[in-house]
C-alpha cells in the first residue's frame, strides 16, 4: 500500500518529542516535509528525523510537496490559518490544541473541513490513556450510579523548561498564545471530562489569574498561569477543573469521579492508574498504564488514530467539531473570569 504524505507545520517540542517520532514509527507514513519559521528549527528536526524538505513558508511547502495529512504544531495564533489554508490544498489535518484563538476561528476550520471533504483532528490525546477508556467504560455501564461531581487537575512547572524556544518561549506572549495554562492545560481536562463523563457542560464559573510566571525583565507574563474552574454538566454534576504553571518540581494530572456508589482515581497514583473506592468499603485497583510526561514520553495513539481515519476513509473521533465544543467551554471560563458571573454554555 502506498504510504501517505505526511508535512508538519511547526518545529518545536511537541514535534520533536512526539509527532515526528510517532510518525517515523508508523508504517503508512512517509515523513515528506516540515516547516517552520524559524528555519533553523524546521533544520534541527529534518536532520534529526531525516527529512528531504525544509521550508520556513508553510504556503510554499503545501503548493510544492501537495501532502495528504498535515501536522499544524504552530504557535496558537498560526492554528487557524496554517489548519484552513492546508485543508483548502487538499489535506487532512490533525491540529495541536487549543483549537484556535476565537471561536469563529474554530468554526471557520470546522466549515472549511466540510467544504473540502478532509477530516480534521484536534490532539487531545488523554481520550487515548488506557485508564480514561476504562473508566469511561465503567461509567457507561452504570456499575457506580449517576455521576455526582468531580475534580481534574493539570499543573506543572510551567512550559518555559519544556519550549524549543526558553527561556522567553511564546507560550508566555499573549500576541502568539492568547492563553495560558488554561489553553494550554486546562484545555485537555475539559476535553477529557467530555468524553469521559458523555455529556457537555452547559455553566461555567472561573478565576484565571497570572501569580508566578515573569519574563526575563522581571515582569509578570501577560497570560494566565492558573485556573480554577467550576462546571456543571446537563445532567446538573458539578466539578471543578484546575490549570497551573506553578507546581514545581512536580506534575499533577490526575482525575477523581464521584458516583452514586463509589468512586474513580484516575493517575493519582505511582503505581494505579485506576483506583476504584466502593461505597461499601471495598477497593479495586488497576495498573494499566502512566500518564504522559514532558520529561517522560509514551505513545500517545494520536497519530495512529489520525492516519487510521484517513486509510479508513472514518472520521477522527475528536474531530473539528468534538474541538469546538471544547473550546467553548474554555471561553466560557474566560468570560466568568473577565465578567464575575456564571456563564452559560451555548451549543
Amino acid at each position: 500500500m502506498k504510504k501517505l504524505k505526511l508535512a508538519i507545520i511547526g518545529c518545536g517540542s511537541i514535534t520533536r518529542h512526539r509527532h515526528a517520532p510517532e510518525a517515523k514509527q508508523n508504517p503508512n507514513v512517509e515523513l515528506v516535509a516540515v516547516c517552520d519559521r524559524k528555519l533553523e528549527h524546521a533544520k534541527a528536526i529534518a536532520e534529526k528525523f531525516k527529512v528531504e524538505n525544509v521550508y520556513d513558508d508553510y504556503e510554499k511547502m503545501l503548493k510544492e510537496i501537495k501532502p495528504d495529512a498535515v501536522i499544524v504544531a504552530t504557535p496558537n495564533y498560526l492554528h487557524a490559518d496554517a489548519t484552513i489554508k492546508a485543508l483548502k490544498e487538499g489535506a487532512h489535518v490533525l491540529c495541536e490544541k487549543p483549537m484556535a484563538t476565537t471561536i469563529d476561528e474554530c468554526k471557520k476550520m470546522v466549515d472549511t473541513a466540510k467544504e473540502t471533504g478532509k477530516f480534521l483532528m484536534i490532539a487531545h490525546n488523554q481520550r487515548f490513556n488506557k485508564a480514561h477508556i476504562k473508566a469511561k467504560q465503567i461509567i457507561q455501564s452504570g456499575e457506580l450510579g449517576r455521576v455526582l461531581s468531580f475534580k481534574t487537575t493539570f499543573g506543572h512547572g510551567g512550559p518555559e523548561s519544556w519550549s524549543s524556544d526558553k527561556p522567553d518561549t511564546w507560550f508566555f506572549h499573549k500576541e502568539k498564545a492568547t492563553f495560558g495554562s488554561m489553553g494550554d492545560l486546562g484545555v485537555h481536562k475539559i476535553d477529557l471530562m467530555r468524553f469521559l463523563l458523555g455529556e457537555e457542560f452547559v455553566e461555567a464559573a472561573a478565576l484565571v489569574t497570572t501569580l508566578a510566571k515573569r519574563y526575563p525583565n522581571g515582569e509578570l507574563i501577560d497570560v494566565d498561569d492558573n485556573a480554577v474552574c467550576i462546571l456543571k454538566t446537563q445532567s446538573g454534576a458539578i466539578g471543578t477543573v484546575t490549570a497551573s504553571w506553578t507546581y514545581p518540581g512536580s506534575e499533577d494530572n490526575s482525575t477523581i469521579i464521584y458516583c452514586e456508589k463509589g468512586s474513580i482515581t484516575l493517575y493519582g497514583d505511582p503505581k494505579f492508574s485506576m483506583i476504584i473506592r466502593y461505597a461499601n468499603g471495598q477497593k479495586a485497583y488497576f495498573e494499566l498504564d502512566t500518564m504522559q510526561t514532558n520529561e517522560k514520553q509514551t505513545k500517545s495513539g494520536v497519530m495512529d488514530e489520525f492516519i487510521n481515519s484517513i486509510l479508513t476513509n472514518t472520521p477522527p473521533k475528536i474531530s473539528g467539531e468534538e474541538g469546538l465544543k471544547t473550546m467553548k467551554v474554555v471561553f466560557a471560563c474566560f468570560e466568568s473570569a473577565k465578567t464575575g458571573k456564571v456563564v452559560k454554555i451555548d451549543y
